[in-house]
């Protein structure tokens, strides 16, 4: 379904909720200052606190939450500055303006001295102190943010990919050679199978000196989904009070990582397919842009039968799948189970403040024949549950969820008994490798070393009535 054109916009109508505005603690002994100040940023759209002292702007700062302190240097009882050292310590990552009547060099220092973002000085004109402020709040968002990449990066240190099986040193092979390349990459694999990791691996192979962004299309709601990736200025649309950087500005130098890519909306995906020719792009309500990034995106869904029905364009298809990898399923890489277990076992011991658990010899069999449809995400779920719930050292089949313990032992051999056709056991085979793959012909071709055109072919009576 296309995405619905932004609303034009329109002075009188109120903010978008889905626009954060920020919220500004104005800070002034005087009631006529205080109440002036709060309209003038009512009217762009911000939220206000209001304080007639330094005591009391404190007590707010602890009862609420705020982005920029707005207050006066002189008041009695606590004076801007003070006021400046103590909010600071309760909240460091709140911006600090400050309004003076006697502004002068050695002012303006110390407030910088204490943590001040910037002065303005009185009289002031209503549109510098709006900017002033603007500018804060842009401060307060970039900070942020910057603190949520260097906590989400710390997070993934700790996240490896785990394994030495065939199959996976197959994709990481393919993902390091591809990464030293241009060319945009598809991650193909079902959920759960660590697509997001193998992006990042490609990421921290590539050379590229930007960051790694990451976007998850299915979480996003459509409406706000095209200002999230292409960012928007000012006034672009209703509610659009303050100018906002999307994700592929976010991400140039660096890579672009777009999971679940077959959520992307059609009207969408044209602007997607100008990115990758022309490396340009337009925020709504701004002008072409520039950008130098490298895209992986990723999918679990078959773009192939989304081409032929209509929902994905075709041209963009080809643009994305350049290289295509796919993510092996912990099914066809059993071997790596013991090791992902360990791996998960200390994670989730030292978060729970516990010593890692020794899995049993029958816990750890039931979890090798276990086929794991929820994939790597299943299995760390199942040992976080064993390590909360186990009462002794050792992780059991006691600790294991039911489905582990209840299903049936996936088998990977086929047995024939003599005098079986070639056909018979080449049919056998086909539907036993399709089961294996969850009906995934192009994956159980790779596995069979044959053409998906060939396991079409075997399996359609008519065609090898007619060959034969």
């Amino acid at each position: 379904m296309p995405t619905p054109s932004p609303p034009h916009p329109s002075s009188s109508a109120a903010p978008d909720p889905t626009e954060q505005a920020g919220t500004i603690l104005i800070v002034d002994d005087e009631l006529a200052m205080r109440e002036s100040l709060e309209r003038i940023f009512a009217r762009e759209g911000f939220r206000t606190l209001l304080a007639p002292s330094g005591e009391r702007a404190l007590e707010l700062l602890r009862e609420k939450r705020a982005d920029v302190m707005l207050t006066d240097l002189m008041m009695p009882g606590l004076t801007g500055l003070e006021l400046t050292r103590a909010a600071k310590k309760l909240v460091p990552e709140l911006e600090v303006v400050l309004m003076t009547a006697y502004a002068t060099v050695e002012v303006a220092v110390e407030c910088m001295k204490e943590g001040a973002y910037d002065f303005v000085e009185k009289p002031f004109k209503r549109s510098a102190l709006v900017e002033t402020i603007r500018k804060a709040m842009e401060r307060k968002a970039l900070v942020t943010e910057n603190r949520s990449l260097k906590a989400e990066l710390s997070g993934y240190r700790s996240r490896e990919i785990i394994g030495t099986s065939a199959a996976l040193r197959h994709a990481l092979d393919t993902a390091s050679q591809a990464a030293l390349s241009s060319a945009t990459i598809l991650l193909l694999g079902e959920s759960g199978t660590g697509k997001e990791l193998l992006a990042r691996h490609i990421h921290q192979r590539s050379g590229r000196s930007g960051e790694f962004v990451a976007v998850n299309l299915s979480a996003l709601p459509e409406g706000i989904l095209e200002s999230e990736l292409f960012g928007h200025e000012r006034g672009a649309f209703t509610g659009a009070v303050q100018r906002r950087e999307g994700r592929l500005a976010q991400a140039d130098g660096g890579t672009l990582f777009l999971d679940e890519i077959g959520e992307l909306p059609l009207s969408v995906q044209v602007k997607l397919l100008r990115v990758l020719q022309e490396s340009e792009f337009e925020p709504l309500g701004g002008k072409t842009t520039r950008v130098d990034l490298r895209l992986v995106a990723a999918t679990h869904r078959d773009l192939q039968a989304m081409v032929r029905e209509g929902t994905f364009r075709e041209d963009l298809y080809y643009r994305l799948n350049v290289i295509s990898i796919t993510a092996p399923p912990l099914r066809e890489r059993r071997e790596d189970i013991p090791l992902l277990v360990d791996h998960f076992l200390q994670i989730y011991a030292k978060k729970n403040r516990r010593e890692p658990l020794t899995p049993t010899p029958a816990a750890l069999e039931r979890m090798m024949s276990y086929g794991f449809p929820g994939n790597v995400r299943e299995l760390e779920n199942a040992v976080e549950r064993a390590v909360v719930l186990s009462r002794d050292a050792f992780l059991d089949l006691d600790d294991l969820p039911p489905q582990i313990v209840e299903a049936k032992p996936v088998s990977d051999e086929l047995r024939f008994p003599i005098g079986t056709s070639l056909q018979e056991i080449e049919q056998q085979t086909i539907q036993k490798t399709l089961e294996f793959t969850r009906g995934d012909k192009q994956r159980a071709a790779e596995l069979l070393g044959i053409s998906a055109r060939t396991i079409y072919r075997k399996l359609d009576p008519a065609t090898n009535d007619a060959s034969s």
